[in-house]
């Protein structure tokens, strides 16, 4: 009967050729990797800080041996004299004085079992103590055991301890205390010198008797060792704060579609991640100090991130929030907000690729369509201009009788397939941004344009792996040509015009950049998206409860090159796409024409002489600044290089 039992419970062992894996994670943790493959956080109790063999003090795992398994280098596990010196121990002082599992059993129970006392329990320890002495050395056990071991104070682990009790790598770790750290597994409540330091001292000098008795320490080691005094200098575990709380939420969310619900209960999971650590802090910097310095002053709360590779979707860097711990609500990802006028990108994407040349143009001037009335912030009007000198000026009434021409359904289709995942309406306000949309749907879909035409769907997990170290989950890089490469190329020059020259001259970067300012009614929203060839990035700025602000679209883009140049310097410099020749060229898609019941275009009274897309774009004294309609969708404004700092 014996027999049966014990060969049931070597059934359910651990993978025998794994365990050297799985017993440096526990089952309770979640371990988060950015793209260099460095941990940016670990859920749960997690060791922070492990250590190699050779790394730890012989000394202070002479400590431990003492204290916990003094004849571990001669037993197989199970150490049938420990358990009969324990019992005999206890039973003499009336209380449990002694322990009899090994460091084998207690790292079994560790890195498998939970507390539970049961017969049970104790009988599935023993059993895989002994098959973890078959396949580790006893050098890797010890290691192992150093490294995970509870020693209170949310710390696991040797180094942990060292840190958390001292202030100090375990090199420079006195006598004292290796003996004090060495008490703590059997109660790391009852003997931490921060709890009870008189009870510490005593536990302290009893491993100190232990380690004599072993001769790892002599009599007057010792007798030193036991009247120093028990200085501690407490400390937070290393690495315990998250770095990037905002990423490490949205990627947790994702986990459950990818890899099974029974995977995820297991535990133990490593998430291999596509955040750049220290693009993810340039961010957070750039968000804090857009609401810290501009909020106060331009009337907003929140500030929001995200930056893509354009060319496989990878998120690079995301940022939902001014303070995570304050509201894990996710501005990139959570948040639909109108994105005003960084939506006419799409239009004219839809109008390039349906044949239009930038050069083409419309006469800018009072506009009412179906009794619709884009009107231009300034209240003034230009008369004709072309498409590339009306989007780097962001002019409404232009945008409009783009949208018109071209047709609701390709602007709506085009923009979809580009990445925009939220519902629009075929109204004409959609050309000044009506539709609500996400941070993190608008920086995609930029990416399209960055990418030559094709859209890479975003993604922020590359791998997850179990704990044996087994791929669960692999990501594909999903891309979809959805503009023709030329047509991408002529936009993106007509975007380099809007910050070269137009509303998003603060995103300047002394490089090639590309990109859109955008503002909603009453200057709720403030948008920038902008992108060089290797990187997209977006920026919101705002208030949650939707108030409004007394801000502008160049204050986000101020923030966007905030971000960007520290990102930069390890980006080499590279030039966008060659326009092609605009002469004959073709459209890839089909025009859908609006057909209006009724259009009207008032007079103006200066007309402004034509002026192709290549020539300086026009400028509204020192400053230009383009606003919403009258039916309450908004568009943005640009002042003066000023008003931006």
């Amino acid at each position: 009967a014996i027999g049966i039992i014990w060969f049931s419970f070597e059934q359910n062992l651990p993978n025998s050729g794994k365990l050297a894996a799985v017993t440096a994670v526990r089952e309770e943790t979640l371990t988060f990797k950015s793209a260099d493959k460095a941990i940016f956080y670990q859920a749960g109790p997690a060791t922070r800080e492990a250590l190699k063999f050779k790394e730890i003090p012989p000394q202070l795992a002479e400590a431990f041996l003492a204290t916990e398994d003094r004849r571990f280098y001669q037993h197989h596990g199970i150490d049938p004299q420990g358990i009969g010196r324990a019992v005999v121990t206890n039973v003499i002082s009336a209380s449990v004085a002694e322990g009899g599992s090994t460091i084998t059993q207690q790292l079994a129970r560790i890195s498998f079992l939970n507390q539970e006392r049961s017969l049970t329990r104790k009988l599935r320890e023993a059993v895989i103590a002994l098959d973890i002495e078959r396949n580790l050395s006893k050098q890797q056990i010890l290691e192992n055991y150093l490294n995970q071991v509870y020693l209170g104070e949310g710390a696991y682990g040797i180094a942990d301890a060292a840190w958390v009790y001292f202030g100090k790598s375990v090199q420079d770790l006195t006598l004292p205390e290796m003996a004090t750290l060495a008490g703590l597994p059997a109660a790391p409540n009852a003997y931490s010198p921060l709890n009870d330091p008189e009870a510490a001292r005593q536990r302290r000098n009893v491993v100190l008797q232990r380690m004599k008795g072993a001769n790892y320490i002599t009599a007057a080691e010792a007798e030193t060792a036991s009247q120093a005094p028990i200085e501690t200098e407490q400390h937070q575990p290393q690495h315990l704060d998250n770095k990037a709380p905002y990423f490490t939420s949205y990627v947790e969310k994702q986990l459950p579609r990818l890899v099974s619900g029974k995977d995820i209960k297991t535990g133990g999971l490593t998430v291999e991640t596509t955040m750049n650590l220290k693009w993810q802090q340039a961010a957070q910097q750039a968000v804090q100090d857009a609401t810290y310095y501009e909020g106060a002053a331009e009337g907003f709360s929140q500030a929001a991130l995200v930056a893509l590779n354009p060319r496989n979707g990878e998120i690079k860097a995301m940022v939902g929030g001014s303070d995570f711990y304050q509201s894990q609500f996710n501005r990139v990802t959570q948040a639909e907000r109108q994105p005003g006028s960084t939506f006419k990108a799409f239009v004219y994407t839809a109008a390039i690729a349906a044949g239009f040349s930038p050069n083409d143009g419309y006469l800018d001037a009072p506009l009412t369509v179906d009794g619709y009335q884009p009107k231009n912030y300034s209240k003034e009007y230009k008369g004709w201009m072309s498409m590339g000198q009306a989007l780097t000026n962001s002019v409404n009434v232009v945008a409009v009788k783009t949208l018109i021409d071209v047709g609701f359904n390709p602007v709506i289709k085009l923009a979809h397939q580009m990445g925009i995942d939220a519902k629009l309406q075929p109204y004409y306000s959609l050309a000044l941004g009506s539709g609500e949309v996400t941070l993190l749907e608008m920086t995609s879909a930029y990416g399209t344009l960055a990418a030559q035409g094709v859209h890479a769907q975003p993604f922020g997990i590359v791998r997850v792996l179990n704990r044996e170290g087994k791929v669960l989950y692999d990501a594909k890089v999903q891309t979809n040509k959805v503009v023709d490469p030329g047509s991408a190329a002529i936009v993106t020059s007509m975007l380099e015009d809007v910050v070269n020259s137009g509303t998003g001259r603060a995103a300047q970067l002394g490089r090639p950049v590309a990109g859109k300012t955008g503002t909603s009614e009453e200057y709720r929203d403030l948008w920038f998206v902008g992108y060089i060839p290797q990187l997209v990035a977006g920026v919101w700025l705002g208030n949650d409860d939707n108030y409004p602000t007394g801000g502008s679209s160049g204050t986000a883009a101020y923030t966007w090159q905030a971000f960007m140049k520290q990102i930069v310097p390890d980006l080499p410099t590279q030039k966008f796409p060659p326009v092609p020749k605009l002469e004959g060229r073709k459209g890839s898609i089909k025009a859908e024409p609006v057909k209006p019941n009724s259009m009207f275009t008032g007079s103006i009274e200066k007309q402004e002489p034509e002026n192709t897309y290549n020539q300086d774009s026009y400028s509204d004294g020192d400053s230009y600044q383009d606003g919403y309609s009258d039916d309450g969708y908004a568009d943005d404004g640009y002042s003066d290089d000023s008003s931006n700092q």
